[in-house]
């Protein structure tokens, strides 16, 4: 429900607040307010303005266990028809003709063969999760909105707004990406560290089908990765050195499609560009808690990883998952939300696994971007290997899908 249909009185009451009205933050308010626990979330920007073809040319994977979260939100059959599915996996080293192939049909998911996951622009995500808001009475949506303080004490937890009004509620969920009020304002440490890379970002259009299939070539300045859309289109992720960032989107659209190719090969027939060109810079950050007092974290509030595997939103979906989880069952025990024992529960099950695909993802980098010749035969021969170990892919597929380890409710497809 918008601001607009519930009024704008000074102070409102409710269970949950988000902060942070982006993909993660209103995933998690649809998630609680479809399992009817009353949630207010603060988007700073307009509906209108995130639903502008030309605010957000990203695209964002979304894995197999991310589906199965935005499902249970109610949010995926608004955004279904617009997601490409990821069928099959293909990665390289560099160009080499030993490769890791991973093939859906290699693996089963409740008895069936899935796809490892889908590619959509996030527009069509936003557009999703707000034509869901409009469906969920349980779910305040105050947009714009900009929180200037967050309060907390063991009363409770109060969000204060410019314009003078205050959300009360027992807890306040930071979902407001890197430079997070919540998190900042409960002095929650962080690690950071800088890559030298950026990602170069757009969209194509190919003559030639893409099939479903995801290609991922590690080059020595950093991945470049070719994802597939719906049509005859795919997103391009291209993680190069920073410095030389400036000098690739200076080309005409002929030039850069002419390096395009030169990176991704042929076999999509001739190129087109769909969308301007932009580029982001590649960093890490870790908080050294998810938690504090009646305050939890998720998403980029909590962290943010390198692109090469992918797992930027699914992360931050995962934490949705565990968080609703241990709210709607304290809400309906009729206990308090924001009590120490269940924001406990949610660190243990969320913080170890968010390190843990950090470190990897750390390490991944390191060991190929660059072209050291006994490092680059090791690599080869690693993918060699395991391209013949069907084992050892099912588990790597079934991870990258987000079906290992202890996994929410939603995750599973059991409703919260």
């Amino acid at each position: 429900m918008t601001d607009s249909a519930r009024g704008t009185e000074s102070e409102i009451s409710t269970e949950v607040v988000v902060l942070g009205g982006g993909l993660a933050g209103l995933t998690m308010a649809a998630a609680l307010a479809t399992a009817k626990v009353p949630v207010v979330c603060i988007d700073q920007d307009s509906p209108e303005n995130h639903q502008r073809d030309d605010f957000d040319i990203r695209t964002t994977a979304i894995a197999y266990a991310s589906m199965k979260v935005l499902e249970g939100a109610g949010v995926w059959r608004h955004m279904a028809e617009q997601a490409g599915p990821i069928l099959d996996i293909r990665v390289a080293d560099q160009f080499s003709p030993l490769f890791v192939h991973y093939d859906h049909r290699e693996i089963a998911v409740d008895g069936e063969n899935r796809p490892f996951g889908w590619i959509l622009d996030n527009k069509d995500i936003r557009r999703a999760l707000f034509a869901r808001v409009h469906e969920l009475p349980e779910l305040l949506h105050l947009a714009p909105a900009r929180a200037v303080a967050v309060e907390r004490d063991r009363a409770g937890a109060r969000v204060r707004l410019a314009d003078g009004r205050t959300v009360k509620a027992r807890l306040v969920v930071g979902a407001d990406g890197r430079k997070s009020l919540a998190r900042e304002g409960a002095r929650i440490k962080v690690r950071r560290w800088a890559y030298d890379q950026s990602a170069i970002i757009c969209t194509i259009r190919h003559s030639e089908p893409h099939g479903g299939v995801a290609v991922e070539h590690f080059l020595p300045n950093g991945p470049f990765a070719v994802l597939p859309m719906t049509g005859d289109r795919s997103s391009i992720v291209w993680s190069e050195k920073t410095e030389l960032v400036p000098m690739y989107l200076g080309l005409s659209d002929a030039e850069f499609v002419g390096e395009l190719r030169r990176r991704s090969g042929d076999y999509l027939g001739e190129i087109e560009l769909l969308t301007r060109r932009e580029a982001w810079p590649l960093s890490v950050l870790l908080a050294e808690d998810f938690v504090a007092q009646r305050l939890a974290l998720v998403g980029e509030s909590a962290h943010a990883i390198h692109p090469i595997a992918g797992q930027g939103l699914n992360l931050g979906l995962r934490d949705v998952a565990a968080l609703a989880e241990v709210i709607v069952d304290a809400h309906r025990l009729g206990l308090d939300v924001g009590g120490e024992n269940v924001l406990a529960r949610y660190q243990r099950w969320r913080r170890f696994d968010t390190v843990l695909l950090a470190a990897v993802c750390d390490g991944l980098v390191h060991l190929f971007s660059n072209n050291f010749g006994p490092v680059k035969l090791a690599r080869d021969v690693g993918m060699a290997v395991v391209n013949r170990l069907p084992p050892v892919k099912r588990f790597l597929m079934r991870h990258a899908m987000g079906i290992v380890g202890d996994l929410p409710r939603m995750i599973r497809g059991v409703p919260l």
